[in-house]
């Protein structure tokens, strides 16, 4: 599978502004198959050792409060060159430099509230899918 799925989380403020199937029309659009989806809460335990990786950031605490203030859509998207594909339509992390046409120009407020999460490399996409779904919860 390496290489054909990718990640994402459509994050909290897109859910409130009701952009999650605005989102997921365009992730389809983009010729990705979702192979597995769940809306979800992430607990703060959750949230954080997701972000693990930016423990000790300025910006860790503020982005574990905001991943935990609402529900989420997990998941799990196929296509070949899948990581690369859809980094490129979500565009940059600000969406002020966003491209036109994609997700985060669409639907960010700012940096932290930036939509949508997507995986930014082949083993960071497996790591964070089976975070969030079973070998049940996938249908590839």
């Amino acid at each position: 599978m390496s290489g054909n799925i990718t990640f994402t989380m459509i994050k909290p403020q897109a859910m409130r502004n009701g952009a999650g199937g605005a989102i997921l029309k365009m992730i389809q659009d983009g010729g990705f198959e979702i192979i597995a989806l769940k809306l979800k809460r992430l607990s703060k335990n959750a949230a954080e050792e997701f972000y693990g990786i930016h423990k000790g950031k300025p910006f860790y605490d503020k982005l574990v409060d905001f991943m935990t203030s609402g529900p989420i859509i997990a998941a799990i998207l196929k296509k070949s060159n899948a990581v690369e594909d859809y980094r490129r339509l979500l565009g940059t992390t600000d969406p002020e430099t966003a491209e036109e046409g994609t997700i985060r120009k669409a639907f960010a407020t700012d940096m932290t509230m930036n939509a949508a999460h997507g995986s930014d490399s082949d083993e960071n996409a497996l790591i964070e899918a089976k975070f969030h779904f079973t070998e049940e919860e996938i249908f590839d």
